[in-house]
């Protein structure tokens, strides 16, 4: 319910330029931006939480170059 019903607000920086995406349309077009956003969101606002969000590494597929950490993957289709 709360990914039909949510809207997720941008700005491009123009008068008029204010954007509302739900998080489904956002998962479909760009898996990656949805769980960015919300780490986003638990994080400071400051460039702290800027410089954090940085060291961020989000894989769409199982190939990657984190072997040495041994990240976790998650499925996003199992959160809906």
């Amino acid at each position: 319910r709360k990914m039909e019903n949510r809207e997720i607000f941008s700005h491009t920086g123009y008068p008029g330029g204010q954007k509302r995406i739900t998080p489904i349309q956002m998962l479909e077009k760009d898996g990656t931006s949805l769980v960015k956003h919300a780490v986003r969101g638990m994080l400071p606002k400051n460039k702290l939480g800027a410089a954090i969000l940085k060291n961020l590494y989000i894989y769409t597929g199982t190939d990657h170059d984190q072997e040495a950490q041994k990240p976790t993957l998650i499925n996003l289709n199992d959160l809906k």
